[in-house]
């Protein structure tokens, strides 16, 4: 699953890099997300400088975005089988933070 991970980061670094409109849109962000899963494994990654350096083992205290789902659905929503609205319709998801972090989840999927 973390090599799924750095994959999605990957990719997402490389369209931030060549997409001016979601460059202009994530500008002076500095969102830390926390990705829990049910079997409580825990990675958290930051988007800082229009860049997410690193995906991290473990917990991070005073994320802006938690996603709370587990291994298979988190590897369906990577690998495109399913789109994270419906994950969340279905409460295959469960997400915490503000509407605007939440909305600017869909980026990353």
């Amino acid at each position: 699953m973390r090599e799924l991970l750095e994959g999605l980061i990957s990719k997402f670094n490389a369209k931030v890099a060549s997409d001016p409109a979601l460059r202009e849109e994530i500008g002076g962000l500095t969102k830390t997300v926390l990705i829990e899963l049910k079997d409580g494994t825990k990675w958290h990654f930051t988007l800082k400088d229009r860049r997410v350096e690193r995906l991290e083992d473990g917990g991070a205290a005073g994320a802006d975005i938690t996603i709370i789902t587990d291994a298979e659905t988190l590897r369906a929503l990577i690998l495109r089988e399913m789109g994270p609205f419906k994950a969340y319709a279905l409460g295959k998801v469960k997400l915490k933070g503000s509407l605007d972090d939440l909305a600017r989840f869909r980026k990353f999927f």
